[in-house]
């Protein structure tokens, strides 16, 4: 019968995962943030563009 291993983080270690969740979500966080701007400034144009033909 094989015995499983039982693997927890250290503190130090638990600390750390949690920074690097942070780091992601800001990243990801950032990423979004541009994408919206890009396309907020493209449907403005869009929309502009249908205005003035109209």
């Amino acid at each position: 019968m094989t015995s499983a291993r039982r693997t927890t983080a250290h503190p130090a270690e638990a600390g750390a995962t949690a920074v690097e969740y942070a780091l992601m979500m800001l990243t990801i966080a950032i990423v979004i943030i541009a994408a919206i701007t890009v396309l907020g400034t493209n449907v403005s144009g869009i929309f502009d563009e249908a205005a003035t033909s109209l």
